[in-house]
């Protein structure tokens, strides 16, 4: 798989991509969060695409280290799977699998021994890509708030 990291030039085909796994945020959100993402130390994040023909992006991994308490670890920092895409014409075709691997390598080069992420509840087509790829299910969980 023509697995790379990102770089500024690929922000706009990344960015098309993440609109389509992320439907409620903006495209100006997303280029925003997409520049903050590569403007962070390789140390603690990384965005790994799948790029083929040099330019066409047909997936993409985000992961940051997180040094906070993450549910379900037990040390720290913890590599977090922020966002994992595969465009439908693709899926299944082991692109994920190969972008997991090239996150996981780069978590264990920054010392994780443990990869974290999460999927809303209803979400079972991304549950059962991470049963798939060897993640555990720790906990459901929903959230409350109040204004006040």
């Amino acid at each position: 798989m023509p697995i790379r990291t990102a770089t500024p030039s690929d922000i706009e085909r990344w960015v098309a991509l993440r609109a389509q796994l992320w439907a409620d945020t903006s495209m100006d959100e997303h280029r925003d969060e997409a520049a903050a993402m590569l403007a962070k130390s390789p140390d603690n994040a990384i965005v790994c695409l799948d790029v083929v023909d040099g330019t066409r992006i047909r997936a993409f991994a985000e992961a940051t280290l997180r040094h906070d308490h993450v549910n379900g670890c037990n040390t720290s920092p913890v590599a977090f799977l922020e966002g994992i895409f595969v465009h439908p014409r693709y899926q299944g075709s082991g692109i994920g699998r190969a972008l997991l691997r090239s996150v996981q390598s780069w978590a264990q080069e920054q010392g994780c021994s443990e990869l974290a992420s999460d999927a809303h509840l209803e979400n079972a087509a991304s549950h059962a890509f991470h049963r798939a790829l060897g993640f555990d299910e720790m906990d459901r969980v929903v959230y409350f708030r109040k204004p006040i």
